[in-house]
């Protein structure tokens, strides 16, 4: 981390320390319980679509997050699930 913070080594978000911290230590999330994706596909800028049945966490991994689409006025569907939360900005309703 100490490296890190001089000069920039990796570009992943908190993912490469963590796999340092649990070394290997590690098994996958059922998508039920980790609604991961939300922040759209980075390369064609996409929205991203609920898994189907009940999910425990909404993850808006990636570059889209929504507070940002809310704010240039052009939302995902489910960026909708995050306005409530917003305690910047007026709660913002997308039409269906």
């Amino acid at each position: 981390m100490e490296l890190q913070k001089r000069m920039r080594i990796y570009e992943l978000g908190s993912l490469p320390p963590f796999l340092l911290v649990f070394a290997g230590r590690i098994v996958a999330v059922d998508h039920r319980w980790n609604q991961h994706g939300l922040g759209g596909d980075n390369f064609w800028g996409l929205c991203r679509a609920l898994h189907p049945g009940p999910v425990s966490l909404l993850h808006w991994s990636g570059k889209g997050k929504p507070w940002v689409r809310l704010d240039a006025g052009r939302p995902c569907p489910v960026d909708a699930l995050w306005a409530p939360y917003d305690l910047l900005e007026p709660v913002f309703h997308i039409e269906s």
